[in-house]
């Protein structure tokens, strides 16, 4: 399978079986409701107009493009919806490396040529991101093809196959027609969407999180930068701020919820489901930089007189972050705690066994009003993962992860 280049396509005559040149090429398009990387268009510049043709039409590629048929059969280009146009959408814009885990710029496109059929078939290979694509370009047309050539196959290649391409389309409505998402991105680590979404213009990050399903929105969000942070969710309509806030965890989607404008928070609470609202509510009257402020909510707690069986079944239906899991922590009927149990513990207990003799000494808690600086000793001198969170009463109203310490701890940094 040969490999042409797009920026060396265009601009090359159009000849009908006569033999006549009846225009040049101005665009190659796919069709992504059809398929995302055959070729299925061409437009034709001619004197008339541009004319829209199907590649199927086309015969051969040698020094130009040979079709079937007269040009005259075509339409007159009245509008592009639904297609994807190579040169428009894809030539200098910014698309996501999903395998490099990066943002990068377009300079030429890779095209794969299957000369096997009755029709030549083009088939979009992959992105140039190198120097080669942008010295092809340059030097198009001011230097003889075979000394440029010449030039090209001495200069690596940087390509990015189409396959590990996600693009980015700022336009709703043209997202929606030309099936763009973001699902190659979805299945990165958070952190490392994150990482890319920083990359963005505000716009831009604002047509990804559109796309990416709340979970995984929510846990990329949770790893931005605060400034960025906020700008995305303010840059969103408050319905979906707020599916994706919901999704947060309550300690971080908390202090998100703080640092926005009153009116912005407000709407975005309003449009959250009513338990959300009443934890986030109460969550918002501490004050960020104590324990309460820091706490998430979501915990795994079982009775006293719980066994090993039943923190197990706890577990499976608890929806919390994983970052919680790591303790079971035990309360009486008036919510007081009472224990705590590191699920290394449970892994190796029988059902049968009662939580109560699996529990860790001594019982390490703070107060809700506690600092910063208390806590994060405590973590420091205990070697703790999660930290319980107690009030005057000495029941348990949330917990404090490893991982709220450590971003605190970036944050003074």
């Amino acid at each position: 399978m040969s490999a042409l280049a797009l920026t060396e396509l265009l601009g090359l005559p159009v000849f009908e079986p006569s033999g006549g040149q009846v225009g040049r090429v101005r665009e190659l398009a796919v069709a992504p409701q059809e398929d995302r990387a055959r070729i299925a268009i061409v437009i034709v510049r001619t004197k008339n107009g541009d004319r829209v043709m199907p590649f199927s039409a086309v015969n051969s590629i040698n020094g130009g493009f040979r079709i079937d048929s007269e040009l005259s059969a075509w339409p007159i280009a009245d509008g592009s919806e639904g297609l994807f146009l190579l040169a428009r959408d894809l030539l200098d814009q910014q698309i996501i490396d999903v395998h490099g885990r990066k943002v990068v710029r377009v300079n030429d496109v890779d095209l794969h040529q299957d000369p096997g059929t009755q029709h030549p078939t083009l088939r979009v290979g992959s992105v140039d991101v190198g120097a080669r694509g942008a010295i092809r370009r340059l030097l198009k047309g001011v230097v003889p093809i075979a000394a440029l050539h010449a030039l090209l196959n001495q200069i690596p290649e940087r390509l990015i196959p189409w396959d590990f391409v996600d693009l980015i389309e700022i336009d709703p409505a043209r997202r929606v027609k030309l099936k763009i998402s973001h699902e190659r991105l979805a299945r990165l680590h958070p952190a490392d969407i994150a990482d890319i979404v920083e990359e963005l213009a505000p716009n831009e990050r604002e047509a990804v999180f559109e796309t990416l399903d709340e979970e995984v929105a929510a846990e990329t969000l949770e790893e931005v930068h605060p400034k960025v942070q906020k700008a995305i969710v303010e840059s969103l309509d408050s319905d979906r701020a707020a599916e994706i806030v919901e999704e947060m965890d309550p300690d971080a989607a908390a202090d998100l919820l703080a640092d926005l404008p009153e009116e912005t928070s407000a709407d975005i609470l309003q449009e959250m489901g009513p338990q959300e609202r009443k934890e986030m509510v109460e969550l918002l009257e501490h004050k960020e930089n104590t324990a309460a402020g820091r706490m998430n909510t979501d915990y795994l707690a079982v009775g006293v007189s719980a066994l090993s069986k039943d923190a197990v079944e706890a577990l499976r239906h608890f929806e919390g972050g994983v970052e919680t899991v790591s303790t079971i922590y035990l309360v009486d009927s008036r919510g007081t705690l009472a224990g705590a149990v590191p699920l290394a513990k449970l892994v190796l207990a029988s059902p049968e066994t009662p939580l109560l003799s699996l529990t860790q000494e001594p019982l390490i808690s703070c107060h809700e009003d506690a600092d910063e600086k208390k806590f994060a000793e405590l973590f420091d001198k205990y070697n703790l993962l999660t930290l319980p969170v107690i009030d005057d009463q000495s029941k348990l109203t949330g917990v404090i992860t490893s991982d709220d310490v450590i971003s605190i701890l970036r944050a003074k940094l």
